[in-house]
């Protein structure tokens, strides 16, 4: 199944407190149990005004669907192509 990397701009998103970003994760995956397995978040990565979110999902508009339900920005939404990584290189 297809790996996609969700840009999603919140600004100050940095600064969120944990509290705020474990009602983020609830809001997440009550979307996801409500959508079925066959869409799955893996991780997110947080930055100063972004997040940037790895999921497993059959296509795009499943990632596009879960952004509206759950009231989430998805700026950009990129299927993986491929994954490298340090033994990529031996």
């Amino acid at each position: 199944m297809p790996k996609y990397i969700i840009e999603r701009d919140i600004p100050g998103a940095g600064q969120l407190s944990a509290d705020d970003l474990k009602g983020i994760s609830q809001k997440s995956c009550s979307v996801l149990t409500d959508m079925g397995p066959q869409i799955q978040w893996q991780q997110s990565y947080v930055t100063g005004d972004k997040v940037y979110c790895v999921y497993i999902a059959p296509n795009e508009q499943a990632i596009k669907d879960h952004a509206q339900q759950g009231g989430f920005p998805a700026n950009r939404v990129s299927e993986v192509a491929a994954i490298i990584d340090p033994t990529t290189a031996e």
